[in-house]
């Protein structure tokens, strides 16, 4: 069974927009309807923290963030259910989910963050509902992969986007007593995906953005949703008062994360990305159902 969300996208909504609207209003539609279900998984845990937020009483047998972590795994489980997710999308996911939750306890113990609530699932203090944040954003990007039919080029060589990867996440730990090795590693991102595009289908046209500023305007989303967790007082960060947002200063970080993330994820998507430069055609993927494949190089 197909992700049934995708083949109404594909199949139904585009060529009804497109039908009906001009395309200057068709594919914005598209696009946010496109977006909106890739970032489902993301978008029902933030309404699930802050519905839990406003109605969850504190004398009920269940903490607030326990609810969370149920409310988490079956969602997760339904995605599979229904091929929301395929396995092998979620065995990287669950890698994410555990590199998540692993600098969640140690930050934690550094003190950057705290969880103001108390959770009888936890790990080193850290409610094990918080490695669904992360898994995520390695959902959205899996699933933007698929459903905006994306190709990838032209991509540098693989090895050094994972050895980029590794000191990224590495950083997050060593800064706390070596030097803070973070601008070179924002500029070692500039360096290596420079030329890098990411094309995408929004109907039958492509498009492309460059790979790095697209993470930046991931991150600027992803530090939005932050704010939603701290306002909420799902999380809060060191020294935060209750209306105060967090620092701008999470974009960087969220940038340098989702190359974390993005690695993983190319670990099973590897037919999206191409050593060459290309430049895929138009094709006919709404009216005929095709999908797309190959790509003009």
């Amino acid at each position: 069974m197909a992700d049934r969300g995708m083949d109404i996208l594909d199949h139904r909504l585009a060529p009804w927009a497109e039908a009906r609207l001009p395309h200057a209003l068709a594919a914005p539609l598209i696009f946010v309807a496109k977006f909106a279900w890739a970032a489902l998984f993301g978008l029902l845990f933030l309404a699930a923290m802050v519905l839990t937020r406003a109605f969850w009483p504190e004398d009920w047998g269940m903490t607030r963030y326990d609810a969370l972590l149920a409310f988490a795994v079956a969602t997760q489980a339904l995605f599979l259910w229904f091929r929301l997710e395929t396995w092998e999308e979620a065995k990287v996911i669950a890698i994410f989910h555990v590199t998540g939750t692993a600098m969640e306890v140690y930050k934690l113990a550094q003190g950057s963050w705290d969880y103001p609530s108390q959770s009888l699932f936890e790990i080193g203090g850290v409610p094990l509902f918080s490695g669904f944040m992360y898994a995520s954003v390695g959902s959205f990007i899996a699933r933007s992969v698929r459903l905006f039919h994306v190709q990838i080029a032209p991509y540098p060589v693989f090895g050094l986007t994972v050895a980029l990867a590794v000191l990224i996440y590495l950083n997050f730990f060593t800064h706390h007593f070596l030097p803070d090795i973070r601008m070179a590693l924002f500029a070692a991102t500039l360096i290596l995906f420079w030329r890098t595009r990411i094309w995408f289908h929004v109907t039958d046209r492509a498009h492309w953005v460059p790979l790095p500023l697209a993470f930046l305007l991931a991150a600027l989303l992803i530090y939005g949703a932050e704010n939603v967790g701290t306002f909420t007082r799902t999380w809060v960060y060191a020294g935060q008062g209750a209306f105060d947002p967090v620092s701008p200063a999470k974009i960087g970080s969220w940038y340098l994360l989702l190359f974390v993330s993005f690695v993983s994820t190319t670990l099973i998507l590897r037919d999206a990305l191409h050593r060459a430069p290309i430049r895929p055609a138009p094709r006919e993927i709404y009216r005929n159902r095709a999908v797309i494949g190959a790509v003009s190089r």
